[in-house]
């Protein structure tokens, strides 16, 4: 079985779905801390020829509590961020079909970051017809008090793991003799180039999943999950 691990996203990028496309099982942490300038509630989207970052916004809270433990902000205007992707979008090829699922997770009830952000990794595991199997960190278990590796290790023993998958961003953090002392092969999955066209403007790799599906229909983000090598 293969088993990927990785922090919850809001509309990440291909391959963050390239990876939970490429495993069995796909364990997407709550019980990790919070990363105040990383990418779990912002992303970046095309607007006007240029990539432009989006944000939901949070409740002002302590930086070292957990995703489970952050809060959407009151003032987080929904209406806003739908109208600024309509704005952006609306003359895309797939627009139509893409804006109801985009409207549907924003408007998503919970104001638990991680459940706001869950709800949208199975609406668009969906749309895309990602058929893995998602796992909550917490439910699995294990010392939750581990880090890094060591938890991921926990993690792939608990689940009976044999291999386990990694985005290349990974690649200095974690040693494959020590995933080998425990069973378990360690790899590494390296996104290959992908382009496709963003109306008439010089293409702008890397946006969130939004952008991909505006412009590509489920069936060319299929090929496109697979444009990958395993390392």
């Amino acid at each position: 079985m293969k088993l990927a691990v990785m922090q919850p996203y809001f509309l990440p990028y291909i391959g963050y779905w390239q990876l939970i496309n490429a495993v069995d099982t796909f364990v997407i942490y709550d019980n990790v801390q919070y990363t105040k300038k990383g990418w779990i509630n912002r992303n970046r989207f095309l607007l006007n020829g240029k990539d432009k970052m989006f944000t939901v916004n949070l409740r002002k809270d302590s930086d070292y509590l957990n995703v489970d433990q952050r809060f959407l902000s009151h003032d987080y205007k929904k209406d806003k961020l739908i109208a600024m992707f309509h704005n952006a979008y609306y003359k895309a090829c797939n627009y139509n079909e893409v804006i109801k699922l985009i409207i549907e997770i924003i408007n998503c009830k919970e104001e638990d970051l991680f459940k706001y952000i869950y709800n949208s990794v199975i609406k668009i595991c969906e749309y895309l017809s990602i058929n893995t199997k998602i796992i909550i960190s917490s439910s699995v278990n294990i010392d939750h008090s581990l880090k890094a590796q060591s938890k991921v290790i926990a993690l792939c023993k608990q689940l009976n793991v044999q291999t386990y998958i990694n985005a290349i961003g990974g690649v200095e953090l974690y040693n494959k003799d020590d995933f080998l002392k425990n069973n378990i092969k360690l790899q590494f999955l390296k996104t290959k180039p992908i382009e496709y066209k963003q109306y008439n403007n010089e293409f702008i790799p890397n946006l969130s999943i939004l952008d991909v599906m505006m412009f590509n229909s489920p069936d060319k983000i299929k090929i496109m999950l697979q444009k990958f090598e395993i390392l």
